[in-house]
């Protein structure tokens, strides 16, 4: 696969998961975080720090709204429920396993 192709698939996968992730507001990120070691806040980081690195510096209030196609503060509003013990408890037990933020080439 050439790199111009390889670089539009790589950004049509990252758009599709935005989609699927804004489509299933019911997922909390707690619960992403628990199972798969990354959320939607995590996606937004690795979002700014690849426009970051690439030259066109984003805030990141607007790196959420590029993942959660809003404000974080009106998602929250619409959609976070509290996070109960049991779900607290597997966060802090799973650490080892979240995602470190940084720009992959």
């Amino acid at each position: 696969m050439d790199e111009l192709t390889r670089l539009k698939s790589e950004a049509a996968a990252f758009r599709g998961l935005v989609q699927h992730l804004q489509k299933r507001s019911d997922v909390q990120n707690i619960d992403l975080m628990n199972m798969a070691g990354f959320c939607r806040n995590c996606l937004s980081k690795w979002y700014k720090a690849a426009a970051d690195h690439y030259g066109a510096p984003t805030t990141i209030e607007e790196a959420h709204q590029v993942v959660y196609g809003m404000p974080l503060a009106e998602w929250k509003a619409k959609h976070q429920r509290p996070a109960t013990p049991s779900q607290e408890k597997a966060y802090e037990e799973g650490k080892a396993g979240h995602a470190k933020i940084g720009v992959v080439e």
